[in-house]
């Protein structure tokens, strides 16, 4: 592989990672920036050195998935190229018109795109195991947010007490880290799991590198996706923030350690829609849920179709 291919794609890779941590930070600091309990400065923060832990701890998960799962022949550089721009040029254009899209589903359409083109093995079972892991992931978090919800609202009918909302506000803050930690652990995948396939760069140096990537989207260009998470969707106080926080990481956390990249958009949406169903089908801004419903659909059609043609494009101009 000559140097020049390398560093191409290593700024491919550091570019996905930078776009995937830029629309992923609202998912895990927007219900609590929401919730007014943050500031988003400080909540970024918060995020940004959990998501290089969970990164660096247990992405390496997900990241076997991406590198070798879906396309099972050897990628070849170019493809590993193609795949990154395709995806992270996806995420950007989201992320710009502050809509929180699905990073695991650009990567995955972009890597079977490629592998199309390229005439290589795609596992078919492996993407409708993915794609039946999509649909269950945010109706698990909304069935978990709604039950944390109400279990949390009946504690707290039955002892008020500045200490119990104290230590509410502290769990809120507890869940938006264990968020970031779980969006890290399964983001880095996505993010730069297609260099995995090369076997140029060491596992545990390429995810860390990648959690940095992720870190530094979520400090410079996160904001607007974080208030259309907290703010858009529905109203949240302080307990329905926790609960929609926690259910998002728990079911990330879930799928990361089975080496399936979920989609952490869908999973916090499915949390904020629990906090909305709770308090009641009204309460939920159906024409920005349409919005986001429509872009978690086009996704990983534009980016498999997009990465196909471009792939073609490239090997058709040598």
């Amino acid at each position: 592989m000559g140097v020049i291919v390398l560093i191409l794609i290593g700024v491919a890779g550091l570019y996905a990672g930078w776009s995937t941590g830029a629309n992923d930070a609202a998912n895990s600091i927007g219900t609590s920036v929401g919730a007014g309990l943050m500031r988003y400065r400080h909540a970024v923060a918060l995020a940004a050195v959990c998501v290089v832990a969970g990164a660096a701890l247990q992405g390496h998960h997900v990241m076997e998935t991406i590198g070798g799962g879906i396309v099972t022949d050897d990628l070849s550089p170019l493809g590993v190229l193609t795949a990154l721009i395709c995806s992270g040029l996806l995420v950007s254009i989201a992320t710009f018109l502050s809509i929180p899209t699905s990073t695991s589903q650009a990567i995955v359409g972009s890597l079977a795109g490629v592998g199309v083109a390229a005439g290589l093995a795609v596992d078919g079972s492996k993407l409708l195991v993915i794609v039946q892991c999509w649909i269950f992931c945010p109706v698990l978090t909304l069935v978990l947010s709604y039950l944390i919800l109400r279990l949390t609202r009946w504690f707290l009918r039955r002892h008020q007490s500045r200490v119990v909302t104290r230590t509410l506000t502290t769990l809120v803050v507890v869940s938006a880290g264990y968020s970031g930690y779980s969006l890290g652990a399964n983001d880095v995948g996505n993010a730069i799991g297609p260099i995995a396939a090369l076997h140029v760069v060491d596992m545990q140096v390429l995810v860390l590198i990648g959690g940095l990537a992720l870190a530094l989207g979520a400090l410079t260009f996160g904001k607007g996706v974080t208030e259309t998470v907290g703010k858009s969707l529905t109203r949240l106080d302080l307990s329905g923030a926790f609960s929609a926080q926690i259910s998002a990481a728990l079911g990330i956390h879930f799928f990361s350690m089975l080496g399936i990249p979920v989609s952490t958009s869908q999973a916090i949406v499915g949390g904020v829609l629990g906090v909305g169903v709770f308090h009641g089908i009204r309460t939920i801004s159906r024409r920005r849920l349409l919005a986001v419903g429509i872009g978690w659909l086009l996704t990983p059609t534009i980016a498999g179709v997009l990465s196909f043609l471009l792939y073609t494009l490239l090997t058709a101009l040598g």
